[in-house]
C-alpha cells in the first residue's frame, strides 16, 4: 500500500513515538495532524515536517476530552480532505504506585488517557473512514497489556483495555475496511522511560538504558504496518521483540 497522498492524525505527538512517527509518515508523503496537550512542541515539530517539504498542522488536544478528538479528526478533514490513519499513542506512565499507596484521581487520569483516549479515537475516526471506505488505526500497545508489574496497575489494566478494544473493533469493522492493529514496542528510549527509571518500581526501572529502542524504530514499524496488507496481523498486538517482525520490517538489534 503506497502511503502518499494519504491523512494521518497523531495522538501525543509532542516527543518520543508520536513525534517520530507523524515525522516518519510525513515522509512517506502523508499529510499529518499532530495532536497534544502541548502546543508549543507540536507546533515546531509541525514546522519542521513542512520546512523540510512535508504537510503538517498542529493542533492542542487532551485525548482524554472526547470533544478535543472530535475537533482533531475534524481537523484533518477540513485542512487535508479525509482521514486515513489514526495512531492512537497518546499515554501516561504517572503515578508509578502500588495500589494501596496510588491516589485514585490520578489513577483515574491515567486511565481516561490511556484506555478512554483510544476509545474517543476509534469513535471520532471510524464514521469517517467508514463514509471513505475504510481506513487504518494503530493502537500503540505493550507487554504490560498481558503482563503484571508492581505499580502499574493503571497502566497494565488500561493497555490491556486497549488490547480488548483492538480485538472488538477488528471484529465489528474489518469486513468494512478498516485495519486495526495494536504496536508493542517494547522499551523504547523516552521521556517515560525516564520517569520509570527514577521510580525504583519492578524489574523495568533496573534495565540499563542502552538496551532501549530509538524511537525512529516503532515509527518506522507504524508505517509498516499502514504499507502492509497482511491479515495476519489484523486485531493483534504486532511486538518489535518479535525478531521475524524487526527482520521483516528492515530493522535489527
Amino acid at each position: 500500500m503506497n502511503l502518499k497522498g494519504k491523512v494521518a492524525l497523531v495522538t501525543g505527538a509532542s516527543r518520543g513515538i508520536g513525534a517520530a512517527t507523524a515525522t516518519e509518515l510525513a515522509n512517506q508523503g502523508v499529510s499529518v495532524v499532530l495532536a497534544a496537550r502541548t502546543m508549543s512542541e507540536i507546533e515546531t515539530n509541525a514546522a519542521t515536517i513542512n520546512e523540510a517539504g512535508g504537510k503538517a498542522a498542529a493542533v492542542a488536544c487532551d485525548v482524554s476530552k472526547y470533544a478535543d478528538v472530535e475537533g482533531a479528526v475534524a481537523l484533518c478533514q477540513k485542512l487535508f480532505g479525509g482521514l486515513d490513519i489514526l495512531v492512537n499513542n497518546a499515554g501516561v506512565i504517572e503515578p508509578v504506585a502500588r495500589l494501596a499507596d496510588s491516589d485514585p484521581e490520578l489513577w483515574g487520569q491515567a486511565a481516561d488517557i490511556n484506555y478512554k483516549g483510544v476509545y474517543y479515537g476509534l469513535r471520532a475516526a471510524i464514521p469517517v473512514m467508514l463514509t471513505a471506505g475504510g481506513g487504518t488505526i494503530i493502537n500503540i500497545s505493550s507487554g504490560a497489556a498481558t503482563g503484571a508489574l508492581e505499580g502499574w496497575s493503571h497502566y497494565c489494566s488500561s493497555k490491556a483495555a486497549v488490547l480488548s478494544l483492538t480485538k472488538c473493533t477488528d471484529k465489528e469493522y474489518r469486513d468494512e475496511g478498516i485495519r486495526v492493529m495494536g504496536l508493542s514496542p517494547g522499551t523504547v528510549a523516552t521521556e517515560m522511560q525516564i520517569l520509570i527509571k527514577a521510580s525504583g518500581v519492578n524489574p523495568v526501572s533496573q534495565l540499563d538504558p542502552s538496551i532501549h529502542i530509538p524511537a525512529t524504530w516503532p515509527a518506522r514499524a507504524i508505517a509498516w504496518l499502514c504499507e502492509n496488507e497482511e491479515a495476519a496481523w489484523l486485531g493483534t498486538d504486532v511486538s518489535l521483540k518479535d525478531e521475524d517482525v524487526l527482520k521483516r520490517i528492515g530493522l535489527s538489534r
